[in-house]
Order: C-alpha cells, then structure tokens, then sequence
C-alpha cells in the first residue's frame, strides 16, 4: 500500500469563506470544494452560468501587474495566489473554487484565514501518486539585479530575498523547506505590505478599493500605521514567500528542487516559469521522491 505522503490530496469536506477583493472593493463568497483526483486545482465563476472552469496552471495567465489573473475565454479571476499558496504549503493537489466576483477576498492580507479553514476541514489523501517536476540542471533568469533560478536538490526549498532601500526592511532572506518548516505557523500568517505613497497613488486611479490598515502592512517614512506592529520581525520576505508559493504552483505540480529568487515579484516569476518550462533538458517529471512529497 502505497505511504500516505507519495499521494494525491484534496480537502475532506466543503470550505467556505467571504472577504471584500482589495482592487475591486467587491465582495466575493467562495466555496472551496474536494476533487477528484489528477483534477488539479480549478476556479468555477458562478456568476457567469455557461462558463469554462478556468485551471489554476500558468498558462491560462492573463496579467501580473498588480496581481496574478488568470482568464479562459473572456472570464478571468484575480488576486489568488494568497489562497495558491495555502494548497502548495498544505499539500493540497486538487479542489474546485468556486466564485461569485471575479477577485478573491483579500482577507487580513494573508494566506492565515484560508489555511485554517482548510485545515480545520481537514485533508483528505487520494489513491494516485503525486507527480513532481524533478530539476536535472540549473536554469535562471535576471532582469538587471533581480533573479530567480532553480538548482537541483532532493527535495522542494524556496529560498526568498528581498532588499529596500528603508529602514524598516533593508535586506531580507527566508528559506522554506517543505520537509522542516510548518506553513501554517511560519509563513500563512505574513500579510501583504505596501508604502503609503503607493497605495494613494492606486486609489487615485481606482484600484486599491478594499485595501486598509485590516488587510496590509503600511509603512510610512520611518514607521509603520498598523497599530498592532509586525506578526513576525521579518514578515515582509515571509510575505514575498507566501507570493512566490502561489506563484510557482502554477506549474500545476511541485517541483523537486530549489528554487532561489531575488527582488523578484508576480511578473519575473511567470517569465521564469516559462522559461523553465521551455528548458526541456533540465527537467523531467515522476512521482514524488521522499523529500519532496512531504507536507
């Protein structure tokens, strides 16, 4: 019989939430569904009857400028890789999100109230074995000082660095190891950031609808405005994690190997993912080693 941790996972029971999109200011209820297996992970817009599930793989993305979107034939859902990266920290490899807005709730600007949910409904292990994309060789791309490359390594690490030019950041540097660190606790709960400038600048053009102090982390000259302070001393690269979990699990399997990113965001990591995945050398896919397949 095959060990629990080499199969498919998808979630014991329905999960369902609501929250106000933070560019459209609209609310959105959703229910996140178990699915069978080989499914993957797929968003159904209810309030567009007719329409195709849309597949959470990179492919079927449709713009990175504030947030990852993905679209399939003129329906589009935005603003979801907090809750992409709580299927890739939890395991889950299959579920059915369905929607009645187009832009997932933002929630407290973390992937914390997702993960709960989810956890509190408990993960359900399938019969089929997980698949994984195992690097064979390093592949990178860099656009001026910002990189992401993946090496080869037994098992799926992460490895984030961020770098600004303020004094409550400065330089920063994370690495999630899916076999020694606990999603739920180290990196669920790191909410988005952002500077005041740039989120007057976003309102002014009428975006940034639902942002506020409940759902970011704002950060003036010298100081922050949320009151309660930071969750972690370095919950900003912990969010850049929380992002680049989302992102990467658009590939639609885990990757066997480590993955280093530097200043990098939503756009450099879709052009990498393209660019490793047209690198037909350097990888190859089966089942999922040891290492790799726990969660």
């Amino acid at each position: 019989m095959m060990h629990t941790a080499f199969r498919q996972q998808t979630l014991a029971e329905n999960v369902a939430l609501s929250g106000t999109g933070v560019h459209s200011g609209k609310k959105n209820h959703i229910i996140i569904r178990p699915a069978r297996e080989n499914h993957g992970i797929k968003f159904r817009r209810v309030d567009l009857p007719g329409t195709q599930d849309i597949p959470a793989l990179f492919k079927r993305v449709v713009d990175t400028s504030l947030a990852t979107v993905l679209g399939i034939n003129g329906a589009i859902v935005s603003t979801i890789e907090h809750l992409m990266a709580s299927f890739a920290g939890l395991g889950i490899d299959n579920a059915l999100v369905e929607m009645d807005e187009y832009e997932m709730p933002i929630m407290d600007g973390s992937a914390k109230e997702f993960t709960r949910a989810i956890t509190a409904a408990g993960i359900e292990p399938q019969r089929l074995p997980r698949h994984v994309m195992i690097i064979k060789k390093p592949v990178r791309i860099q656009d001026q000082d910002k990189f992401v490359e993946v090496l080869p390594d037994p098992c799926f690490k992460i490895t984030c660095s961020i770098e600004f030019d303020h004094p409550l950041i400065g330089k920063q540097t994370i690495t999630f190891d899916r076999t020694k660190n606990n999603f739920e606790k180290e990196i669920s709960q790191a909410r988005t950031f952002g500077f005041i400038q740039d989120l007057e600048l976003l309102k002014k053009f009428s975006l940034g609808k639902g942002g506020s102090l409940d759902n970011a982390i704002v950060i003036d000259k010298d100081r922050i405005l949320n009151s309660e302070g930071l969750r972690y001393p370095d919950e900003f690269v912990r969010h850049k994690m929380l992002d680049s979990l989302g992102d990467f699990s658009l590939l639609g399997m885990s990757i066997q190997g480590h993955i280093i990113s530097h200043k990098s965001g939503h756009t450099l990591n879709h052009l990498f993912i393209q660019k490793l995945l047209d690198t037909r050398d350097a990888w190859e896919t089966g089942p999922a080693a040891e290492g790799q397949a726990r969660t």
